[in-house]
């Protein structure tokens, strides 16, 4: 069994705490195949348009065993500890475009950000009350010019739009931007600092965006601010030096103040964090899906809080 197969296989868990949906789970998982994996280029010959229609008939195919394993894992959620601190780490924007065979990949991150508020509607009504998740890491700068020009105008209108968003307000949720946002365009820059002063009192939730992330550049930077207040205190080295410890850090981190993430949650098949809230994710639970981002469905949504509802998290005790 692989890696992948050990971490997110909770339906077939021997130590289960639920009974699980065996004949729900056969059809779900073998019968109905995720659009996200479909591969134009996998069958030569076959045109992009054939591909397409395909995937929309297997779709209506599908759609009526969805929607009854979808119910049978909501009847049962309400009983499920949640977490109180989600983060998603949203990969598979590219894949998806070209597994739809989509010459543009920005399409794919369009979508993808589109998937982000019918997430965060999972999440709120499911009680989660933080949401951290990653769009845009300091690697992202080394890619294609033209994809990085169009990201960053795609997070230009969208935080325009955050700042608007009719859900963000009936629902107050704080919205605060992570990362090195000084590297980003002016205009971005304001665009955030507008989100940002726009929801700086609601108490209902906190959506954390990591735009321009990098987990080792946070904690670096955490004890760069540490080591530069205690010195203009005028406190000397020596005492510093035997002073510092993980609360002294902490403190400076992005997330400061808020709970570390009970699960992180990545798509589109990694198994890594890819430097993704490396200090506060120590005890973190892990769920892995193979679903890219744009293709997320409420039911691997649903599938990771029941995998976390059956974790007993012990934290290194």
């Amino acid at each position: 069994m692989c890696i992948r197969d050990r971490l997110t296989n909770d339906a077939a868990s021997r130590h289960s705490r639920h009974a699980p949906d065996t004949f729900l789970e056969y059809l779900q998982s073998m019968a109905i195949p995720d659009v996200s994996s479909a591969r134009p280029d996998a069958h030569p010959g076959i045109g992009v348009g054939i591909v397409r229609s395909w995937e929309i008939f297997k779709q209506l195919v599908k759609s009526p065993i969805y929607r009854l394993y979808q119910h049978r894992l909501e009847s049962k959620a309400a009983g499920w500890t949640d977490p109180r601190h989600i983060g998603f780490i949203m990969d598979g924007n590219r894949r998806f475009a070209r597994s739809l065979g989509l010459q543009n990949v920005s399409d794919g991150h369009h979508q993808g950000a589109e998937k982000l508020w019918e997430v965060l509607s999972w999440c709120y009504d499911s009680g989660v009350r933080v949401v951290t998740v990653w769009c845009f890491s300091l690697e992202y700068f080394q890619r294609n010019t033209a994809e990085v020009k169009a990201l960053l105008e795609l997070f230009e209108d969208k935080t325009k739009e955050i700042a608007e968003h009719r859900e963000v307000h009936s629902k107050r949720v704080r919205v605060r931007y992570i990362g090195e946002l000084r590297l980003l365009p002016e205009s971005l820059q304001e665009a955030i600092r507008n989100a940002e002063a726009a929801t700086a009192e609601y108490d209902g939730y906190v959506l954390n965006i990591a735009m321009a992330y990098g987990g080792r550049e946070e904690i670096t930077e955490a004890i760069r601010c540490h080591l530069r207040n205690r010195l203009e205190a005028g406190d000397p080295v020596e005492q510093i030096v035997e002073e510092l410890d993980g609360a002294a850090i902490s403190r400076y981190l992005y997330t400061s103040g808020l709970p570390e993430p009970d699960l992180i949650l990545r798509t589109s098949g990694e198994v890594r964090l890819s430097g993704f809230l490396l200090w506060q994710s120590a005890y973190s639970e892990y769920y892995f899906t193979d679903t890219h981002w744009p293709a997320f469905r409420k039911i691997d949504f649903l599938r990771a809080l029941r995998s976390y509802d059956e974790r007993h998290r012990r934290y290194g005790r």
